[in-house]
This record gives C-alpha cells, sequence and structure tokens, in this order.
C-alpha cells in the first residue's frame, strides 16, 4: 500500500521536468495503439478463418475420391461405405469435367460438375448462393452457372447454352468433344472463384453424354466432422475402397489459403509486440531519467528508514502503471473497433466507391471474430513485457546513496 501511495505522489509531483513527462506520455500512447492494432488485427484474421471453414470450406470438397483411369461401379454401395467410417458426415457421387460452355459464339472455361441434386445438398451448402432454382429440383436438361460465367457470356436465366466436354474414358483418345445442351435454371452467388468456374449439371445428362452406366461415376465426395484433420480421415476412410482412386482433400486446394491466414496471424504477433516492446523501451527511458530527477526525494525516504524494497515497488508500479492504462485504453478502443469493423469497412467502401476485395478473396467483405482467449494473451504480454522494462529503473532507485545525494558528494 505505502508503494501505492508514493507512486501516486510521484507521479502528480510538480517537479517532474516536460521532456519526461512527454516520454511518459508517449509510452503511453505506444501502449495503446500496439493494443488495439493487435486485437483489431486478430480479429480480422479470426473473421478470415472461419469465413474459411464456414463458408468456403462449406462449398469446396472436403475430401474427393477421382477415379484416374476406370470409372468406379456401384457408386451407392461405395457411398453407403464411406458414410460408415468414423469421422465421415456424408458421401455422395460427382463427375468432375473441364468443360467449355458456349453462348453465341462466346465460349467460357468452367469446372463442371454432375451431381446427384437429392444428396449433393448433404455434402455442400452451395445451394444456399444459388437462386432462383432449389438445387434438389435439377432437372436433366438444366444447368446451374456461377454468376462470372453468366456474366462474362451475356447469358441470362432461361437461355439455352452449348456445353463442350472431352470423353476421357473413350477408347479412341482423339474422339470429338461431347455437345451438351442446357437450359440455364440458376446462378451461383457466392463470390470469389467459384462464381467464375462452376457450373452444376444433374449428373444423369454427364453419364448419359459421356456412355457411362447410371451406377457408374468418376468421383466421390465427402464431408468430415473435423476438417483440419480430412487428409487422415481421407486416407483412413479411402482404404476400404476397392476402386484405384486418388485421393485429396481441401489442404491441397485451399491449403495455401489457410496456411496465409496463419503466416499473417504470425506476422501480426510479431510486428505490433514490437510496437509494445518499443512503447516499453520508452518506459526504460523515461522511468531511468525519473529515477535521477527524484534523488534527492529517494534518499530522503531512505533516511526516513524506507526498504529498498519499497522503493523498488514505488517505481515497478509507477513504470507497470503506464502501460496497464494505455493497454486499459486499448483494449476499449480496439474491441469496439474490431466489433465494427464489417460496418466501418462496408461504410468505407460506399463512399470510395471500390472494393479491394471484390474478385480477389472468396469473400467480398471484412469480416471479424473477436476472441477472449485473444485479448487475454494481448494483455498478459503487455504486462509482462513492460514489469521486464520496469525492473532496470526501479532497482537503480535503490542503489541511490542519501549521504551522497543530500551531502552534495
Amino acid at each position: 500500500m505505502l508503494s501505492l501511495f508514493l507512486s501516486k505522489r510521484l507521479r502528480e509531483s510538480k517537479h517532474q521536468s516536460g521532456f519526461i513527462g512527454f516520454l511518459s506520455k508517449a509510452s503511453t500512447i505506444g501502449v495503446f495503439l500496439g493494443v488495439t492494432v493487435l486485437i483489431v488485427a486478430l480479429s480480422v484474421i479470426n473473421g478470415f478463418e472461419q469465413q474459411l471453414k464456414e463458408r468456403l470450406l462449406s462449398v469446396v470438397p472436403h475430401v474427393s475420391y477421382q477415379a484416374p483411369y476406370d470409372p468406379i461401379s456401384d457408386w451407392p454401395s461405395k457411398v453407403e461405405l464411406l458414410e460408415a467410417q468414423p469421422g465421415v458426415t456424408a458421401a455422395t457421387a460427382e463427375i468432375n469435367l473441364t468443360g467449355m460452355v458456349q453462348y453465341k459464339g462466346q465460349l467460357k472455361a468452367a469446372q463442371l460438375k454432375g451431381i446427384d441434386p437429392s444428396r449433393h445438398v448433404n455434402v455442400s451448402s452451395i445451394h444456399e448462393y444459388i437462386q432462383p432454382l432449389n438445387l434438389k429440383a435439377l432437372a436433366a436438361d438444366e444447368i446451374v452457372l456461377g454468376q462470372g460465367i453468366a456474366a462474362h457470356l451475356g447469358v441470362n436465366l432461361g437461355n439455352k447454352v452449348t456445353v463442350l466436354v472431352a470423353n476421357q474414358h473413350a477408347k479412341n483418345a482423339l474422339a470429338a468433344p461431347k455437345r451438351v445442351s442446357f437450359n440455364v435454371a440458376g446462378l451461383i452467388a457466392m463470390g470469389g472463384e467459384v462464381d467464375k468456374n462452376l457450373a452444376l449439371v444433374n449428373i444423369a445428362k454427364i453419364q448419359q453424354a459421356l456412355s457411362l452406366e447410371p451406377m457408374t461415376v468418376t468421383g466421390l465426395r465427402l464431408t468430415v466432422d473435423d476438417v483440419f484433420n480430412a487428409h487422415q480421415i481421407a486416407m483412413d476412410a479411402g482404404r476400404i475402397l476397392p476402386d484405384l482412386v486418388y485421393v485429396q482433400s481441401w489442404f491441397r486446394t485451399q491449403g495455401s489459403l489457410y496456411q496465409d491466414i496463419q503466416m499473417v496471424r504470425t506476422i501480426v504477433y510479431l510486428v505490433v509486440f514490437l510496437i509494445i516492446a518499443v512503447a516499453s523501451f520508452n518506459i526504460i527511458s523515461s522511468m531511468v531519467m525519473e529515477v535521477k530527477e527524484k534523488q534527492a526525494d529517494i534518499a530522503i525516504l531512505k533516511t526516513m528508514g524506507t526498504r529498498d524494497k519499497t522503493i523498488f515497488m514505488t517505481f515497478a508500479v509507477q513504470g507497470l502503471s503506464y502501460a496497464l492504462v494505455g493497454a486499459f485504453f486499448g483494449l476499449i478502443v480496439g474491441t469496439l473497433i474490431a466489433l465494427n469493423v464489417s460496418d466501418i469497412f462496408a461504410f468505407w467502401t460506399s463512399i470510395d466507391g471500390s472494393n479491394p476485395l471484390q474478385g480477389v478473396y472468396f469473400i467480398e467483405f471484412l469480416p471479424s471474430k473477436l476472441e477472449f482467449s485473444d485479448i487475454i494473451i494481448v494483455l498478459l504480454a503487455t504486462v509482462v513485457i513492460s514489469i521486464i522494462s520496469s525492473v532496470y529503473p526501479a532497482w537503480q532507485a535503490t542503489k541511490v546513496q542519501p549521504a551522497r545525494v543530500l551531502g552534495g558528494g
């Protein structure tokens, strides 16, 4: 209690020079800015990770098995086998092709996916981004195009398009591509690359075009209960398949995006902690100068019987208070910004008229997710760095010799 009282009195002293006061305020402001930026940046990174998991990974395959040579026969029994494996939540059959969508002389490459409409909704949430069609009602002569494909071709709902696909299972390698006509029944409006590349059709139509049997497909698709363990689940579940297949998890197609998010998180931690460290060095500078200025006061306290421990705690508490004030206000401001960063970004883009995320990432807004654990880590790191910064000046204060200071020696 005495240390707290002395620290408060020293801080309120009128004899403190203007330069020392400036350094103290600068260190507090530095900690404030560091904590604010770190909380906001981590919240945005958490938001991207959440959107990756809940939005993108709800559409792209968690796991897929693709037949490189012979097609997969009797796919319902294979799906039943896969769904019985640990970690697998749902499975379905697919036919994946690269095709060309043609409309009035215009061509656009597309990832053509033949699906079983009744089962596809169990492994993908793409139906949530399709208008106006209910995906379960996708007929054999209908196609769903990504908005980007439709915009490139100038296609509207109800128009008829032609899809050119190569028959990779044909006996003649030089066989002409198959031409299949579809009516545009729906558009995918998800954002990002999916809108520019994906086209969905009924699997029965593609089987007919490729001369495949009704129960024969070229791929199987799974969803798993732990997306970050998808590769291991894929390998374990795939061993029960009698067919020769390539195993692929979302880590291969989207893993680089997840790794980028984690790398940015690490860089943000490093850079902002360096900002806090620089601010803490200002605490050292201001405290050393303050100890030098308060030598006479320290000497008087020592002659009155004040112990070195009390003097040490007095200056340690004072240095820590500079950081805690900055951390407290940084926490408040950072939390407020993190909770409203999506609205702030939307307001800014409405004024500026451009969106830097449009067409680049899988979302076109700035997500945010405030984690309580991040707040605790930031505060603990700030307190630890501040305590370390306060130790040396506080230790120097205990080395003041009253006889030399008061005697003028």
